[in-house]
């Protein structure tokens, strides 16, 4: 009998949980879409589509919560963007667009070429 070898993605293997920092979890959402996105292999991209759905899943129950003290340096600057994004919607609606858009991927309902 021969042995097939796999070659597993190392996104697919990065432990998060609900403790996980939140910009860990959304850095991971991230690359968990671009990755997907860019892939050809139905089989790696069901995978992280999966992934993707679990690091929603479980960043969406924080989003508003306090952002903890030791990150607030790093997520604060002191002079505005002298521009900003048009498209701003608030957290809850953006995670809840984020998480249908991975079900309707996950559930198969755009051709391959849409995906």
């Amino acid at each position: 009998m021969a042995t097939i070898l796999t070659q597993t993605h190392s996104l697919l293997s990065v432990p998060f949980n609900a403790d996980t920092d939140f910009t860990v979890l959304a850095d991971c959402c991230e690359k968990l879409a671009e990755t997907q996105a860019e892939s050809y292999d139905p089989a790696l991209k069901i995978a992280l589509c999966w992934r993707l759905a679990a690091a929603l899943a479980l960043l969406k129950p924080g989003l508003r919560d306090p952002i903890p003290p030791h990150l607030k340096d790093s997520l604060t600057v002191d002079t505005l963007p002298k521009t900003s994004p048009r498209f701003a919607p608030d957290a809850d609606t953006l995670c809840d667009y984020c998480l249908t858009l991975t079900q309707l991927l996950l559930c198969r309902m755009f051709p391959p070429q849409m995906e």
